[in-house]
């Protein structure tokens, strides 16, 4: 009976606590006020795993720099270097990938790649290889060059973002292969896991309405039109294991109640004020259960 006491609390001692956060692109602003709220409140995950904006807001976390995504998410709304139609009919990218992703972290509002490295967080991010229509999973351990590719490509939508050549790959959105990989981490170890949600409790997700679109313009690659055609069968199934592992008591999940006034893009400052508003007013009514669900 020691025995096998002492191998639970080994193994228990070993389990390692994940981040696992949904994209969204702009609804992503609910989510950094759940994270700053962690933060400040010293929760250090073992991991994260981000999914398009989960992973372009998500990095911050292991850089330690709460409130960063809201503040150039703030100062840069509706700033035509930084997105909007403009940027997509002269780059292809409706975020623009010089702007926002090289020049915002490196000279307006400073990315800390000293404390991304030296953080113990391990961070990973998810893409989708546009040749076989699966998911690919990088961990970046360096705010290189390169390391803001995989999150230019975790985030680039299809139609509104050019194919990024990064590793070899060629990617798109991590959320067409994988929204919410929670089992991904789990199957690396981590045995307690934060879930973030960007949709409300009940939400089903249809048929994508540019599964056409996508058909025409990626006719080169069917794999990809078949992850895009058949994305709300894997997202809809990943929401019934995610709340399955939250009854478990595996899982700690947010999720928006009210559902989110934000759309995908937006650079109306008040809006994204109260997304993020909303978000750590969430966290902060939970704080004390997410503590203990962690710790205990």
């Amino acid at each position: 009976m020691v025995v096998e006491l002492r191998m639970f609390l080994a193994n228990f001692a070993a389990m390692k606590k994940g981040l696992v956060l949904e994209g969204g692109a702009m609804r992503g602003m609910y989510t950094c006020g759940i994270m700053d709220v962690m933060m400040e409140a010293g929760i250090v995950p073992d991991g994260i795993v981000g999914v398009s904006a989960g992973a372009a807001f998500g990095c911050n976390y292991k850089s330690g720099q709460a409130g960063r995504a809201l503040r150039y998410n703030l100062r840069f709304a509706g700033d035509r270097r930084y997105s909007g139609v403009w940027s997509l009919l002269t780059t292809g990218d409706y975020y623009n990938a010089k702007f926002a992703y090289h020049i915002v972290p490196t000279q307006y509002d400073i990315f800390d790649a000293e404390a991304f490295a030296s953080s113990p967080i391990e961070f990973t991010l998810v893409c989708t290889d546009v040749l076989t229509g699966k998911p690919v999973y990088h961990q970046c351990t360096e705010a290189d060059y390169d390391c803001l590719e995989w999150i230019r490509a975790s985030s680039s939508l299809p139609l509104v973002a050019r194919i990024v050549n990064v590793g070899g790959y060629k990617l798109l959105d991590g959320g067409i292969s994988d929204s919410v990989p929670l089992q991904y981490f789990q199957n690396l170890g981590y045995g307690k896991n934060v879930v973030i949600l960007t949709r409300p409790e009940g939400y089903v997700k249809g048929p994508s309405s540019i599964t056409h679109l996508v058909r025409i313009m990626y006719r080169r690659y069917p794999n990809l039109v078949n992850a895009v055609a058949h994305r709300h069968e894997m997202y809809n199934a990943q929401l019934e294991y995610v709340a399955q592992e939250e009854a478990a008591g595996r899982a700690f999940v947010f999720r928006p109640n009210p559902p989110l006034e934000i759309g995908h893009v937006c650079d109306d400052c008040d809006v994204l004020q109260r997304t993020y508003d909303q978000g750590r007013q969430h966290a902060l009514s939970r704080l004390d259960a997410l503590i203990h669900f962690i710790h205990n």
